[in-house]
């Protein structure tokens, strides 16, 4: 209310006309509102599997999950006791833990990880690497990864004339296109370099055979040619785990997705790309571009499920803002393993799995809260199915189906959730607190991720880093083509790595902590900048899998 010049009582319409949009954006937020007709913003039942009912013990199967809640529930509460009995009765014997009584610091004290011993050889490998091959261009491992895996064939469509032209100007013009966006030069810069091709036909390239889509399946087939050409001896017998982490990257502020956020306040406006990247020879399998307010918890999950490689994923590193209860709840019902790293862990609060038993596990009292609401569990636990099987078949998105499961809506399934994500957060609690090994594991596959966007800024120099456009549809282009790029800088080092271990002269050289450091991902042996040089007939020496010639293409599929 305002006073006016005569005196009298007005109602600031401003006021509440905001208020109305702020009650609408929340309630759109977590769908208790929705617009007909629409597609992200549809009917949430209409984000639900319509057969569910029909293949009701199939979806179970599916998830691996029993049909009869009790059951369900007694093999949780079984896993919470063991791990709470195992971490108070070995406590006095865990010297890096201490559970105390202390209000404001928290009742955990963890103490740091030992720093571990640094390889010796990874340098001396790196320098003959760099000494057998020079420092190769970016593009060249472009062309190289293109002739080897045919991942280019995905742009040309099956039995036409263009596709029977592997290796020619169709051929080259895809990989500048995929340069120029990847390193952020543009096409017009790159369309300058020494190559036949004009910036004209360029962008004809890109209109014409350059989706998100394609890129994706291209970024796959790289990803999966790295796992088929890694020899067992030295990368072993392949990974199941994935770290998951965002980074920013600055863009134009036209765009609505461009935001500023308190986490990154030292930098412009942007917005986040999420990437799923796998342990063992830091290979990106998935990413995402988000907004730097969207939910990292979001991006994990769909990255997880939606990669689309080879790889089967069972656990996933995440920092702190890749977990929640939710975070946990959700991943215990699509049969996977969240592994976090909590900064605040000496905050972290331990569940009972029974009510009436306070002084059941003394030692942890401290860090103990209230018992898990099984009850609520069992009530809702065909409904978590449903919309855990929504996730599973890609009926809607995980960010739509997990909007409704927010602080701002009492849904019941929700409660049931966050019931599952505390008894599960509390079993990963019990084994990362008594395992050092797990924890040595963890922070090793967080700097994995790290790694892989510390090269992101070597690789996208172009603009200072800095996305121009203001279509998310170009930003999503930039950052797969990103993606694209890196994942060849770690096919071609993973062959260059694996043909110099061969020699004579590095049998039984590397040593475990050498093995434990090495990683294909490094850019001391490339370089992307320099002039934009496009020869098809200089390649790369290397053994299997086989190179493909110029003249081979046509023969290829």
């Amino acid at each position: 209310m305002r006073t006016d010049s005569r005196g009298n009582q007005r109602i600031l319409r401003s006021v509440y006309e905001c208020g109305v949009f702020q009650t609408l954006r929340n309630k759109l937020r977590c769908k208790e509102i929705w617009v007909v007709g629409a597609d992200k913003w549809r009917n949430p039942d209409e984000d639900l599997p319509g057969d569910y009912e029909d293949k009701r013990a199939e979806n179970y199967r599916a998830l691996r999950k029993p049909l009869d809640p009790e059951q369900f529930i007694d093999g949780m509460r079984a896993e919470m006791e063991t791990g709470l009995a195992a971490l108070n009765d070995g406590l006095a014997d865990l010297p890096w833990l201490n559970i105390t009584a202390n209000r404001r610091r928290g009742a955990i004290t963890l103490t740091p990880l030992e720093a571990s011993t640094e390889p010796v050889n990874l340098r001396r490998l790196k320098q003959a690497i760099t000494t057998r091959w020079g420092t190769v261009p970016l593009l060249d491992m472009l062309t190289e990864t293109a002739l080897r895996t045919g991942c280019l064939d995905t742009f040309l469509r099956s039995g036409s004339r263009e596709a029977r032209d592997r290796g020619g100007a169709l051929f080259e013009r895809l990989l500048l296109v995929i340069y120029a966006y990847g390193t952020n030069t543009g096409i017009r810069a790159v369309a300058a370099g020494d190559h036949a091709h004009s910036e004209d036909n360029l962008r004809y390239i890109r209109r014409r055979y350059l989706t998100i889509e394609a890129c994706r399946t291209v970024a796959r087939i790289i990803a999966n040619a790295t796992f088929a050409a890694r020899q067992t001896w030295l990368w072993g017998e392949g990974s199941t785990a994935v770290a998951s982490d965002s980074t920013h990257f600055a863009a134009y502020d036209q765009n609505i997705f461009t935001e500023w956020h308190s986490r990154y306040r030292r930098g412009k406006r942007g917005v986040l790309i999420y990437w799923h990247v796998e342990k063992t020879g830091s290979m990106a399998v998935h990413s995402q571009l988000i907004s730097c307010s969207a939910s990292e918890v979001h991006a994990m999950v769909e990255g997880a499920i939606r990669h689309g490689t080879d790889m089967t994923i069972e656990s996933n590193y995440v920092d702190t803002h890749g977990q929640s209860f939710i975070g946990f709840g959700i991943t215990r019902l699509l049969d996977f393993d969240l592994l976090p790293r909590i900064k605040r862990i000496n905050h972290l609060t331990l569940y009972r799995p029974n009510a009436g038993a306070p002084d059941a596990y003394p030692r942890l009292t401290p860090a103990m809260t209230r018992p898990i609401r099984w009850d609520t569990i069992a009530q809702q636990y065909d409904s978590m199915m449903k919309y855990a099987t929504a996730i599973r078949l890609g009926t809607a998105t995980t960010e739509a189906i997990l909007r409704r499961f927010t602080k701002d809506v009492t849904h019941p399934a929700y409660a049931a959730m966050l019931e599952v994500g505390r008894a599960q957060r509390t079993i990963w609690a019990t084994r990362y607190l008594g395992d050092r090994d797990l924890q040595r594991e963890t922070n090793a596959g967080l700097n994995v991720v790290e790694n892989y966007n510390g090269v992101n800024d070597y690789i996208h120099f172009g603009k200072s880093g800095e996305l121009a456009s203001n279509r998310r549809e170009e930003q999503e282009l930039s950052m797969l083509c990103l993606q694209i790029l890196q994942s060849c800088l770690g096919f071609v080092n993973t062959l260059m790595i694996q043909d110099t271990l061969a020699q004579p002269e590095w049998v039984h050289t590397l040593v475990d902590a050498d093995k434990r450091g090495l990683t294909p991902l490094f850019h001391s042996n490339m370089t992307p900048y320099g002039d934009i040089q496009l020869n098809m007939k200089r390649r790369i020496e290397l053994s299997d899998p086989l190179p493909l010639t110029v003249g081979q293409l046509g023969a290829h599929s």
